[in-house]
């Protein structure tokens, strides 16, 4: 339940670290912004990441970012700090159930994928490009 806690919170942290960013720069501000090193996740290594793994973590991805969206949009119209925690707290929610929602890929893999891509450059091209061939018709749309 620890490891629960840990993996949601990560991706919450990683998330709304690039709340202002599209797709296709997120995780390159992520690396700049992630600097709390996983722990407890052996397998956050470039190397070991499958094309179909990249493929999940791209679909599941854009679906996290449609909720980042969303509750970026409501948090900054929010004034009031307790509504724009609880807005936090269910936009975290939302996004666990987004990956959670994805075929072929756990709350815990897409968090090792996103932590190994902000150490691998290698992996965050390859992400970045999935993503970005995932949703060609988003791209213009991104703020």
């Amino acid at each position: 339940m620890i490891t629960r806690y840990k993996t949601v919170a990560t991706l919450t942290a990683a998330v709304f670290g690039m709340m202002a960013y599209s797709p296709a720069f997120a995780l390159e501000v992520a690396q700049a912004q992630q600097t709390q090193p996983m722990q407890g996740q052996p397998d956050s290594s470039g190397g070991a990441v499958s094309d179909q793994k990249i493929e999940a973590f791209a679909v599941a991805y854009l679906q996290v970012d449609k909720v980042r969206q969303e509750y970026s949009a409501k948090i900054e119209a929010t004034a009031d700090e307790t509504a724009k925690d609880k807005l936090k707290t269910e936009a975290s929610q939302q996004m666990v159930q987004a990956v959670e929602a994805s075929q072929g890929i756990s709350v815990e893999e897409y968090t090792s994928i996103l932590t190994a891509a902000q150490n691998d450059p290698a992996l965050a091209k390859k992400v970045q490009e999935k993503i970005q061939s995932s949703a060609p018709a988003q791209a213009p749309a991104q703020q």
